[in-house]
């Protein structure tokens, strides 16, 4: 099983040309179920180097009353996906500032099988969050102000 992450945002822009060694935009979606989740027409799959979104920052689903947080000595994360979050959520951050909608959903599955139903939808004030601070939480769909 892997991490799966999806968006979608009403921006037309090509996200595929934001791609980098560390995170891959992709349209071709990998057929997780909770994409029925995402809102707006323009979806893209969030792959990290590792080809799945397992290389990005996550919080299990049993973990999320942690929320966001940086990076702490007592719980060790690899440099490099701290960084490929970082370049997710600064791309997100910069389609909203833009005026752009945008929404995902972070799920823990194999493609084309069910998973569990999505608690609900957290609402993530940029504002708020800093970019080393930020993380998916699984199972959950995340809508960005």
């Amino acid at each position: 099983m892997c991490y799966m992450t999806v968006l979608s945002t009403d921006s037309a822009e090509d996200l595929g040309s934001s791609s980098t060694p560390l995170v891959r935009f992709s349209r071709e979606m990998p057929g997780v179920r909770d994409e029925r989740h995402l809102a707006y027409a323009h979806r893209w799959y969030v792959a990290s180097r590792h080809g799945c979104s397992c290389g990005l920052r996550h919080l299990a689903a049993a973990s999320v009353t942690l929320g966001f947080g940086e990076p702490q000595d007592w719980f060790p994360e690899d440099a490099v996906d701290v960084e490929a979050t970082r370049q997710v959520i600064t791309l997100i951050r910069r389609l909203v500032d833009g005026g752009a909608a945008v929404d995902c959903v972070d799920a823990w599955a194999e493609p084309s099988q069910a998973t569990t139903d999505l608690p609900g939808t957290v609402r993530v004030r940029l504002d708020t969050v800093d970019d080393r601070a930020f993380r998916f939480f699984e199972n959950h769909r995340f809508v960005f102000e």
